[in-house]
């Protein structure tokens, strides 16, 4: 199997969980969004992936985008342990909030739509980091929300007592928010569940600065006060 990646992807990111949790092997090769104008939109690279973004699967004969098809594709395909709950409200539930990370927060503040931001509407670096800031506290306050009244909350993760595709995309963007300096002593939940993901190897070796492309300046562990990624 193969995964084509950047390491600071957050899409990435949550497969690269995925795939640690279920123990699937795999090869990562790093594809630079930044570097060169961007490596995914290489000719070679687009052949595999014609949306010129991260990531790419292949697994035999098959290749596969967007991270939350590969996700279900992984669930599906090599089913234990399971990433998401054999009950249909709990497993709707966890989609729900996946969906909170990746469909509301992620598509707002990803590298290209930052890009667009600075570029095409020349806006400082202050109003960048507004823009940021603002979906992702709308998307923390809904998930805390959510997290409190939740009658499926019953261990140390979003849902039950094992990590589920909830949790592994909400770290992600969790990363992200501390290195765009959040504070998140508003959110505790979403901050405990956090630490009880990076006690875990499979949270752990997915981490940003633990990839193949990971720049060598990158590799010092970022969070501060959390759980070590050694």
């Amino acid at each position: 199997m193969e995964l084509y990646s950047y390491y600071r992807s957050s899409a990435s990111y949550r497969v690269r969980i995925a795939l640690n949790v279920k123990g699937l092997a795999y090869d990562c090769h790093g594809v630079h969004l930044v570097k060169n104008g961007g490596e995914q939109h290489t000719p070679e690279y687009k052949a595999l992936n014609p949306q010129a973004q991260v990531p790419t699967l292949v697994d035999g004969n098959f290749t596969l985008t967007q991270s939350m098809a590969i996700l279900e594709y992984l669930e599906e395909k090599y089913p234990k342990p399971h990433i998401l709950p054999k009950d249909v409200e709990q497993r709707a539930y966890v989609r729900q909030l996946a969906q909170i990370s990746v469909a509301d927060i992620h598509p707002l503040n990803n590298l290209k739509v930052l890009t667009h931001l600075s570029g095409e509407f020349g806006i400082t670096q202050d109003q960048k980091l507004d823009w940021y800031h603002k979906w992702v506290r709308l998307g923390f306050d809904a998930t805390e929300k959510l997290l409190e009244k939740s009658p499926f909350r019953t261990g140390v993760y979003c849902c039950g007592d094992a990590p589920t595709v909830a949790d592994m995309c909400l770290i992600p963007q969790v990363y992200n928010a501390r290195r765009y300096d959040m504070e998140m002593s508003a959110w505790p939940l979403i901050s405990a569940i956090e630490q009880s993901c990076l006690k875990l190897e499979a949270f752990r070796l997915a981490s940003p600065e633990r990839q193949p492309d990971t720049p060598e300046d990158h590799r010092a562990p970022f969070m501060k006060g959390q759980a070590s990624n050694g």
